[in-house]
């Protein structure tokens, strides 16, 4: 089990970042002047992100890794291990945020205000060609971002959070749970060294940490994988027509 543990901490801490990155930096010349560049890299993804699920899921067949060890559990809210004041913070910022993503959605649907407010706000993004080349134009290729969305929804929380925690833990048991916390934000943060620029890293990994944090309060990534999809649902809305 340990040496699975090693092959998929390293795939994280370098081929995601390097390979990641150099891929993005293709896909960003290739899709201007090719047709179904980015429903191909869409498909990319969506392999690259489920292939160390599978080996996950292997070690937890072959050795004695559980599914509820690496998150699969129902809600066990734990305030003790990061402190009772901390936690409920951290609890505090989780329900809010969820609460305004759903506020975007559903005003998006039901709102002109909020969909034009969406929509200036997606075409100030567009002046950052870093990202803004992945997201969704045209319908099929809206469609597919859903199975990307869910894709790293799921696949990122049961290895950034679910297993990289547990992992951490287990081949450092003398590190701190705030060292892990801090080293799997970290880690999630160079996964997305594709967006060109430090401040995406920072960013990501301040989410990372939240996330993280939530995750050891509530004892299961399941809510935090369906967050992370509103999330990613929100983030394609401003394209719509």
């Amino acid at each position: 089990m340990e040496i699975g543990f090693w092959l998929i901490l390293i795939t994280l801490l370098l081929y995601d970042p390097i390979m990641g990155y150099l891929d993005f930096q293709k896909f960003k010349k290739d899709v201007r002047i090719k047709e179904n560049v980015r429903l191909k890299y869409y498909y990319k993804i969506i392999y690259g992100s489920w292939l160390p699920i599978i080996f996950m899921l292997g070690l937890v067949l072959l050795t004695e890794l559980s599914l509820g060890q690496i998150g699969f559990t129902s809600l066990k809210l734990n305030t003790s291990v990061l402190g009772t004041v901390f936690s409920y913070i951290i609890l505090i910022l989780g329900v809010f945020y969820l609460c305004l993503v759903l506020y975007y959605i559903f005003g998006y649907y039901l709102s002109s205000k909020i969909r034009r407010e969406l929509s200036l706000k997606k075409a100030g993004e567009m002046e950052n060609y870093e990202f803004t080349p992945i997201l969704p134009v045209n319908d099929k290729e809206k469609k597919v971002w859903n199975f990307v969305s869910l894709s790293a929804a799921i696949t990122e929380e049961v290895l950034y959070r679910g297993f990289l925690i547990f992992a951490l833990s287990y081949l450092s048991p003398n590190l701190s749970i705030w060292g892990v916390i801090i080293a799997a934000s970290f880690i999630f943060g160079l996964a997305h060294t594709y967006q060109g620029v430090w401040v995406g890293v920072v960013r990501t990994s301040i989410i990372g940490f939240l996330f993280s944090c939530l995750y050891i309060i509530l004892g299961s990534i399941i809510p935090l994988i369906v967050l992370h999809f509103l999330i990613d649902y929100l983030a394609k809305l401003g394209d719509q027509s």
